[in-house]
């Protein structure tokens, strides 16, 4: 019997053999969804989709791209962005 925190969507199971054979189940958190553009909503290449502790461990330079608006702003939209600075 499952406990009440394992009856939830927020946690999947995964099936894993065990080394007597016999297959268990064990309860892992969902990822987080995909880190989107702040200006069109295209997905950001290049930001991991990992839980809040799996990231307080990484690097900084792995967690988002090393450029201007980096983790927050698409390629397109920075370039659009930095174009429109040098403008103005």
């Amino acid at each position: 019997m499952p406990k009440p925190n394992q009856k939830t969507k927020a946690v999947r199971k995964v099936f894993v053999k065990t080394p007597g054979g016999s297959t268990t189940i064990h309860y892992r958190h969902r990822k987080p969804s995909k880190a989107v553009c702040g200006s069109c909503g295209k997905q950001l290449l290049g930001v991991p989709m990992e839980r809040p502790s799996k990231m307080r461990t990484m690097a900084k330079t792995r967690k988002r791209p090393e450029r201007p608006y980096g983790g927050v702003l698409c390629s397109s939209c920075t370039r659009k962005a930095l174009v429109q600075k040098a403008r103005a």
